[in-house]
C-alpha cells in the first residue's frame, strides 16, 4: 500500500494503471506510424491522451481495477465491453470537436494494439509475476477477539497476494503466573520477527494499560525497519474504513487527518459548481425523459422534497425525482426503502437502480446545502436515533453532505442500524482523509456503481 494525498492505494493496482496508461498511449501513436507512415506530422499527443484517459475511466467502470482474481474469460469480456463504451464516447468527441478526429483505419490499429497489449499484461502480471512481487508479512499481536478477526481477515481469499499471515505473538499469559500477574517475557520478539521475515507488527489489544505491550522491544523491532501500526490504523489501510470497534477520541484526536480550512473549503466548492453545471447540461435531456415518465404514469408532482440533515446538523430540503407511489408515508411514519419495497413504482425501480432519480440534487449543490462528494445525508427522524445508537455518528455531520461518497461506492445500500453502522465507517474514513484527489477516485468509482447498478434499491 502506498498513501497518496491521505488515501491509500493499492501498490499493484496502481503500477498497473500507470503501465496500462502508457500501452494505451503508445497504441495510438503507433496507430498513427502504421497508419501513415508514408505521411510526416506532429505525433497525435492530444488523441492519444484522449483515448488512454477514456479508455482508462471506462475499465475503471466496469470493475477492471477491482477484480483481479476472475477468469481471464470474464476479464475479456469486461475489456469488450469497456472498449465498445470507449469507441462511442470518441466518436461523441470526434463530432463535438472535429479537431480530434481520428481516421478509422488508423482507430482500427490502434484498438487491436490497446486490447492486445492490456490483455497481454494482465497476463504477465497476474499469471506470471505474482511469485516476484514484494508482500507484507505481518505478526499479530495480542490476544482475544481483536487478533481472531485479525488472522481471519488475513487469512480471507486473494490476501496472499500483497499481504500475508506470518504468525501470532501473545501478550497476556493463558494462565496466571504463581505471583498472580498474567505475563509473558518479550525478549525474544525481536528474534521472533527475524526468524518469521516480519515486515509489520499489527497491535490488536484492547487493553494497552499495566505494562501489557513490550514498548522495549516493539522500538527495537521499529528500528530495524519492522513496521509497527495499531489495528485502527490497520484496517484504515486495507478496507478503507475506521472501524467503530476499535476506536478511541485519543486516535480520532492525535491521529493525521481531519483537516479543515477556508482553502481547502474554496477549492472543493469550485470543484462542486463546476462538476454539477457540466452533470447538468449533460443529463438534462434525460431528466426531462424522467420526468415526463414520472408524470404519465402516476401524475404530480414528478419531484420529491424531504428534509435531511446537513452540515453541523442543520436541515436542508433535499430535491430528488418522485420513485414512490404519492402519499407513500401516508400514516406519517417514516421508515427504510425495503429490498421489495412495494411503494416504489415501475418507473421509479429504474430510475433508482440508473441513479437517474438522484440528479436533481444537483441543484442543492449548487446551492451549496451540499458537496459533490460527501456523507449521504439521512433524515432527522433517522439521525435522533443513530445518535443515540451509534457512537461518534456526528462526526459525519463536520462536512458536507454528498450526491455520492465513499460509503455508497464501498458499501450496498443502507436501510437499517446495521448498515448505517457499517457506511458510518466508511463516512469516518471520508471525514478524515478527504481532499480533492479522493473526490476525483469517488466520481470514478461512481461510474462503476453506475454501470453494474450496485446498491440500488
Amino acid at each position: 500500500m502506498i498513501r497518496l494525498f491521505n488515501h491509500y492505494l493499492s501498490l499493484r493496482v496502481l503500477l498497473l494503471t500507470l503501465v496500462e496508461a502508457l500501452v494505451l498511449f503508445q497504441s495510438m501513436v503507433l496507430g498513427f506510424e502504421v497508419r501513415l507512415m508514408e505521411q510526416s506530422g506532429p505525433l497525435p499527443v492530444v488523441q492519444a491522451g484522449l483515448f488512454t484517459a477514456v479508455m482508462l475511466l471506462m475499465m475503471t467502470g466496469l470493475g477492471l481495477y477491482e477484480a483481479q482474481n476472475e477468469p481471464f474469460r470474464v476479464t475479456m469480456q469486461r475489456l469488450g465491453v469497456a472498449y465498445g463504451l470507449s469507441l462511442v464516447v470518441m466518436t461523441a468527441v470526434f463530432y463535438l470537436f472535429p479537431a480530434t478526429y481520428v481516421g478509422r483505419g488508423v482507430f482500427a490499429v490502434t484498438s487491436v494494439f490497446a486490447v492486445a497489449g492490456v490483455l497481454l499484461l494482465r497476463v504477465m502480471l497476474f499469471r506470471v509475476s505474482d511469485i516476484g512481487l514484494p508482500k507484507r508479512r505481518v505478526l499479530v499481536l495480542g490476544n482475544g477477539p481483536e487478533a481472531e478477526d485479525i488472522i481471519r481477515f488475513l487469512h480471507e481469499a486473494g490476501r496472499g497476494r500483497t499481504v500475508q499471515y506470518a504468525g501470532v505473538y501473545p501478550v497476556v499469559a493463558e494462565r496466571v503466573m504463581p505471583d498472580g500477574e498474567r505475563r509473558f517475557d518479550h525478549a525474544h520478539l525481536l528474534r521472533t520477527t527475524r526468524e518469521l521475515r516480519v515486515s509489520e507488527i499489527v497491535l490488536a489489544v484492547r487493553e494497552r494499560r499495566g505494562g501489557v505491550l513490550p514498548l522495549r522491544q516493539l522500538l527495537d523491532c521499529k528500528l530495524r525497519g519492522i513496521r509497527v501500526m495499531d489495528i485502527t490504523s490497520f484496517y484504515e489501510r486495507e478496507l478503507g474504513v475506521l472501524k467503530i470497534d476499535n476506536l478511541r477520541a485519543s486516535w480520532l484526536i492525535f491521529s493525521s487527518g481531519f483537516d479543515q480550512g477556508l482553502f481547502r473549503d474554496m477549492i472543493k466548492r469550485s470543484f462542486d459548481v463546476a462538476v454539477s453545471l457540466v452533470l447538468l447540461g449533460l443529463t438534462l435531456p434525460v431528466l426531462l425523459l424522467a420526468m415526463l415518465a414520472i408524470f404519465f404514469e402516476s401524475g404530480l408532482p414528478v419531484f420529491y422534497r424531504q428534509e435531511r440533515v446537513g452540515q453541523g446538523g442543520v436541515p436542508f430540503t433535499i430535491l430528488k425525482l418522485r420513485t414512490m407511489v404519492q402519499d407513500a408515508e401516508k400514516d406519517g411514519r417514516p421508515r427504510w426503502a425495503g429490498a421489495n419495497d412495494t411503494r416504489i413504482t415501475a418507473v421509479g425501480r429504474f430510475l433508482r437502480r440508473s441513479r437517474i432519480d438522484e440528479l436533481p440534487q444537483l441543484i442543492n449543490v449548487l446551492r451549496g446545502d451540499m458537496s459533490f462528494v460527501g456523507p449521504r445525508p439521512e433524515r432527522p427522524f433517522f439521525v435522533q436515533h443513530l445518535l443515540e445508537d451509534i457512537p461518534y455518528y456526528d462526526v459525519r455531520h463536520s462536512v458536507k453532505p454528498g450526491v455520492t461518497g465513499w460509503s455508497q461506492v464501498r458499501y450496498p445500500y443502507g436501510a437499517s442500524v446495521d448498515d448505517s453502522l457499517a457506511k458510518l465507517q466508511y463516512d469516518l474514513y471520508y471525514v478524515k482523509n478527504h481532499s480533492l484527489f479522493l473526490d476525483l477516485l469517488i466520481l470514478v468509482d461512481t461510474v462503476h456503481v453506475v454501470l453494474l447498478g450496485k446498491g440500488a434499491r
